[in-house]
């Protein structure tokens, strides 16, 4: 249980009062000592050869004098009965009584025990431990080495986190154990300040992480904090705030600390927030007085559809399980303190009567039985307890049956915080028989010594219960760490509505924390009532979770549970939702068009299956059978004076050439390969110098035989005979040969991936190597074609009839023209598309010329067979039409 007070301040005034208390004991210089002050208690008093401590809870209202050094400091008046804490006093004394009658533990041994009730007070509390560290007894005699057993031994308790620190700071100093059964505060696990400090019930800090377990495993990310103002609620604050990012992967929607007091004004700023806010999960660090005036206001304002998580301060807080709450507060989960079953206590519990405490000398006046009979019967004695007012009714006898009526001293159902009474006993005796058991010489001690049985020392004690381990009979491990904290263990709770309007608080599951695992969450989801109309529980997130294909992006100002969800740009996906960053894909991948999974790029090149490789390839193919076909009316009209008066020989291999020129282009269509990249530009450019070459050789025939015509002028035509046009041709080829050959063994052409003309594409396409190789292959052809331009431009108005040089012209001019364009389309078209440009000249180069120098012929051999004579051809036949 948390703090609720400010523990700095009353811890300086708590020991001050202790020195000047035993002040006068020390300063007698006599070796019998008598008890100057003495502290009147309420307490439970049983000998034994070790005595036990503890401090409990009996009542929650105290009203005593103010402190007082001259004279006898008066016994507290404590009031308001509080069954809970006298069932954990009755726990204990139930534990040692058990372990008294156990003959394996602790067998030479008897446990006594001194029992305190602090009166829900830290005063009463401080003075009560001590009173157990110093004795009560009215003398006392010190020998000279100073030595003996303490009054007690060890302590159970407190229940109060800020008592405890304050009992702790002073007890500690003489390392007298403490081991506490609900003291919860985080910080009682600094060694350094409380080195004797242990304790059996979980500290808030694993409760924190335990909710935190519970929000992961419902994605619950979005939620309220609510805490009390007090240590215990900040400590929650602090422990959240730090932890449930890192862990749960959640955030704060908003933190608001419920004052003391019914402050309307104040409770209803932090209800109007709970209504406001988006989070539909509200955590709840509080006690019972926060939660009435809290749900008072809920009630009004109706606020519902909320899904509340509890501490384990308020877990069975039956003031708050009534139907008129229930609407707002079914369904709600709280962590509680570990339930164990301890056979024989309810038996131990049903032989309470109140004559017990009669004529007892030994000082039993912690709980006058009377009060707790008064309270569960409704009677009263006669005459009633002095400062008891409470009580009215019926006359008590003593001979009532408790088995006759309900009453929380027999609710078994929640033996949570007795349970852990029971294991702080049972651990200080396990570490006292431990003790016990040392052999000597081989004991932990300075010499290997071991501790006696005559001379106890707290101290020794410390140092067993730290290495304490043992398991209860409920099935449970107890051993402590580094720090005194146990092995933690928590059941999860649920309020339960049931249709019937009967109310439930069922256990759900646990959360616990072995020695080699880490924290472990168990949920029976089957057995939770959600108070929705869905039956299922609900969703708390500031932003919904970011889907595959996007990536989260916070939102400036906002928690990092607030977000947006931003598609991934291209070429980057997430497959996971609530991605951080989204991943690039491979090189050879891209996105899909949902950007959660990377899909194959599109492989991209002129294919003879798409539309334009389809076109290109077909009027290649027709070319090339334009070529056969006229190839095949010269050879069959090789002897007519058209043919012969062309020069058959370079016609016939000016077809050729032109044949091959529309079978190279198909080399550019396909998927480019090492072999194509460098057999296309060397066949391309042997081609069409063939070509140029055939027909610039014609040319300079034309001029020879025009210049031979002439007077004088017959020894030209000896320079071009057979054999000098087929060696010029085969010259000129030959160049062009030698630097295709240069071009591919210096930097050949290749295949490359490119992947800059689209993000989701990879183009194929060869790249020309060498830039150089290139240009003089194509500077190569265009000198050739411009020199027989030129020739022919010159040859034009030669006086037959019909006019091979005019053709030559013409032809040379498509050529050029076709060629001088295509070098800026070439440059400026990507991919595919460049290899169709080059596709695209050299087909309309190649019917340029079949056309332009073969279809005149063509005309007049098949159509105009009359002007296929010799006179017709040089102008002296026929008419012209």
């Amino acid at each position: 249980m948390g703090l609720f007070v400010d523990t700095h301040l009353l811890l300086c005034i708590l020991i001050l009062f202790s020195l000047s208390f035993l002040l006068p004991v020390f300063s007698s210089l006599s070796l019998s000592c008598k008890l100057r002050r003495k502290f009147h208690l309420n307490g439970l008093h049983k000998a034994g050869d070790v005595v036990l401590g503890g401090l409990f809870e009996v009542h929650y209202i105290s009203v005593f004098p103010e402190f007082s050094f001259t004279s006898e400091l008066s016994q507290p008046n404590c009031q308001g009965f509080d069954p809970p804490g006298f069932r954990q006093v009755q726990t204990m004394a139930f534990a040692i009584d058990e372990i008294n009658r156990n003959s394996n533990l602790l067998p030479n041994v008897t446990l006594g025990y001194s029992l305190y009730d602090n009166c829900a007070t830290l005063g009463i509390s401080f003075r009560a431990s001590l009173s157990m560290a110093s004795g009560q007894e009215e003398q006392f005699l010190l020998d000279e080495t100073c030595v003996g057993a303490p009054p007690v031994l060890g302590i159970v308790g407190d229940a109060y986190s800020t008592f405890t620190i304050a009992m702790s700071s002073v007890i500690g100093l003489y390392k007298l154990p403490i081991v506490s059964y609900y003291a919860t505060c985080p910080c009682l696990s600094d060694r350094q300040r409380f080195p004797s400090f242990f304790r059996t019930i979980p500290n808030d800090s694993f409760q924190v992480r335990a909710m935190i377990q519970i929000l992961k495993y419902f994605d619950w990310t979005w939620v309220g904090l609510l805490v009390s103002d007090d240590d215990y609620g900040l400590h929650a604050a602090r422990s959240f705030q730090s932890d449930l990012g890192p862990s749960g992967g959640g955030c704060l929607a908003y933190t608001e600390i419920l004052p003391w007091g019914n402050d309307s004004v104040e409770f209803r700023r932090i209800v109007n927030v709970m209504k406001k806010s988006t989070a539909r999960v509200v955590i709840l660090f509080s006690y019972e007085s926060h939660m009435i005036n809290l749900m008072e206001e809920v009630v009004r304002q109706n606020v519902t559809g909320l899904q509340w998580m509890g501490s384990e301060a308020w877990t069975t807080f039956a003031v708050l399980q009534t139907p008129d709450l229930m609407p707002y507060l079914g369904g709600t989960l709280t962590i509680a303190i570990r339930r164990g079953e301890m056979p024989g206590l309810r038996d131990f519990l049903l032989q309470i009567r109140p004559d017990l405490n009669h004529n007892n000398s030994y000082g039993n006046n912690m709980v006058r039985v009377n009060q707790f009979w008064e309270h569960t019967f409704q009677c009263r004695f006669a005459p009633p307890p002095a400062g008891w007012v409470e009580a009215g009714g019926a006359l008590c006898t003593g001979q009532e049956d408790l088995e006759s009526v309900e009453t929380e001293l027999l609710n078994i159902s929640e033996f949570r915080p007795e349970y852990n009474v029971y294991k702080a006993v049972y651990a200080l005796a396990y570490a006292l028989d431990n003790m016990l058991q040392c052999e000597p010489g081989r004991g932990p001690f300075s010499g290997n010594s071991c501790a006696s049985f005559q001379r106890l020392e707290p101290w020794q004690l410390v140092h067993y219960l730290q290495k304490v381990n043992f398991t209860t009979s409920f099935g449970d491990q107890v051993s402590f760490d580094e720090n005194g904290d146990v092995l933690p263990i928590y059941d999860i709770m649920n309020w339960q509505w049931l249709p019937d309007g009967q109310i439930k608080v069922q256990t759900v599951g646990e959360v616990k924390k072995s020695a080699f695992k880490d924290e472990e969450l168990t949920l029976d989801e089957d057995k939770i009532f959600w108070n929705f109309e869905s039956k299922k529980p609900p969703r708390s997130v500031c932003s919904e979770s970011c889907p595959p294909g996007t990536r989260m992006a916070r939102k400036k100002g906002e928690p990092e549970c607030c977000f947006d969800c931003v598609p991934c740009s291209e070429g980057k996906i997430s497959n996971k939702t609530d991605c951080m960053e989204c991943t690039s894909c491979p090189e050879d991948f891209w996105s899909s068009p949902q950007r959660d999974h990377c899909v194959p790029k599109k492989i991209e090149f002129l294919s003879y299956h798409e539309p334009l490789g389809i076109c290109l390839t077909t009027t290649s193919l027709l070319g090339t059978f334009i070529c056969a076909v006229v190839l095949g009316i010269f050879f069959h009209h090789h002897s007519t004076p058209m043919v012969r008066a062309n020069n058959s020989e370079l016609s016939f291999l000016l077809l050729v050439s032109l044949k091959l020129c529309f079978l190279c282009s198909l080399l550019f269509i396909g998927r480019p390969r090492l072999w194509t990249c460098q057999l296309r530009h060397a066949a391309f450019g042997i081609c069409f110098v063939l070509c140029v070459s055939c027909i610039l050789v014609k040319t300079m025939v034309v001029l020879a035989v025009f210049k031979a015509s002439k007077p004088g002028g017959g020894a030209s035509l000896k320079w071009f005979g057979a054999v000098q046009q087929r060696g010029t041709v085969l010259v000129l080829t030959s160049i062009q040969a030698v630097i295709c050959t240069a071009w591919l063994l210096s930097s050949s052409p290749a295949p490359y991936k490119n992947t800059e003309y689209h993000n989701d594409k990879i183009v194929y396409e060869c790249v020309v190597g060498s830039t150089v190789g290139f240009a003089l292959l194509l500077g190569y052809i265009g000198l050739l074609a411009i020199l027989s331009f030129l020739l022919a431009f010159l040859a034009r108005n030669l006086p037959d009839s019909f006019n091979e040089a005019k053709l030559i012209t013409f032809s040379m001019l498509i050529f050029c023209a076709v060629w001088v364009a295509f070098v800026p389309a070439y440059v400026n078209s990507p991919g595919k598309y460049a290899d169709a440009v080059e596709v695209f000249a050299i087909l309309a180069s190649s019917f340029g010329l079949l056309v332009a120098l073969f279809g005149p012929k063509c005309y007049i051999i098949l159509l105009r067979p009359e002007r296929n004579t010799k006179k017709a051809i040089m102008g002296r036949g026929t008419t012209k039409s």
